[in-house]
């Protein structure tokens, strides 16, 4: 088994990395950094964020493992004092992995055009100040967007910043994508749909501006700037990327840990205590 390792750089995130090189070399695992099968990532959702884009065209063919600092998160499923336990897995049992759609972000600029890959989601918002967008689905006009902005999330994706402006989470079985408002404006000459679209597979979404306006383009973690933009083209990707899973922790068993908090067991003890 060859794997690579992305720590976020603190201290205690380095010293479990550490740890883990030396348990991983006590079972036989082997460090390749340039073409490994396992890409683990330690710290937290946002380190994982940062593997995947490290590895990203390598996306097809390896599988990431995220071990969390602190609470467990929607990709980092693995304690930080579960180190030994995940070694022992990684030289003994051959994982389960599981697939989520990917965003593909086309920008077509004057410049010529650049294509991303999103794990999380594609925001896009003006630099000056209000966006102003033509929002076209399947080369079909949809709706005058006026508004700080839009973002377009995976399923995955669709517990961050997506939920936040009221979008709907999805499971990421589903092959889809999102599109979500951030505060839009309404009026006579605006108007939009004013809640989330989740388009499937085979639609895609073009984003049409004025090519005068600079426009910041942020891809999960990273924010970039672009000028002279022509039309941005979003779609779920033909990609997409592989968690291995050496024990089950099911998705929506995630969602209510992370935003609801309760464990099936207490609303049976909740229940039971209740005055008949």
């Amino acid at each position: 088994m060859k794997y690579a390792l992305l720590d976020r750089g603190d201290r205690l995130s380095r010293e479990l990395a550490e740890r883990f090189h030396d348990l991983a070399r006590q079972r036989g695992l082997t460090r390749d950094e340039s073409s490994p099968e396992i890409v683990l990532s330690i710290g937290g959702d946002g380190t994982l964020l940062q593997a995947f884009h490290r590895f990203r065209d390598k996306v097809g063919s390896v599988a990431f493992v995220g071990v969390h600092t602190g609470h467990l998160g929607f990709y980092a499923d693995w304690k930080k004092d579960e180190l030994e336990e995940l070694v022992q897995l990684m030289a003994t049992v051959e994982p389960k992995t599981v697939s989520y759609p990917l965003l593909r972000v086309e920008i077509v600029t004057d410049g010529g055009t650049s294509v991303y890959l999103a794990l999380n989601e594609f925001t896009l918002k003006s630099v000056d100040g209000t966006l102003v967008a033509q929002l076209n689905i399947n080369d079909e006009p949809f709706e005058m967007f006026r508004g700080d902005g839009i973002v377009v999330s995976t399923p995955t994706g669709s517990t961050g910043y997506n939920k936040s402006v009221n979008g709907a989470v999805i499971h990421p079985h589903l092959e889809a994508l999102q599109i979500a408002e951030i505060a839009s404006i309404n009026n006579r000459v605006y108007r939009t749909l004013g809640s989330s679209l989740i388009l499937p597979k085979h639609h895609h979404c073009d984003i049409v501006t004025d090519p005068e306006e600079p426009l910041a383009v942020g891809i999960d973690h990273l924010v970039m700037q672009f000028h002279e933009v022509r039309s941005i083209i979003c779609s779920v990707a033909d990609e997409k990327v592989q968690f291995a899973r050496y024990r089950p922790f099911p998705f929506w068993n995630r969602v209510r840990e992370a935003f609801i908090g309760f464990k099936p067991e207490d609303a049976v003890q909740a229940a039971q205590k209740r005055p008949k």
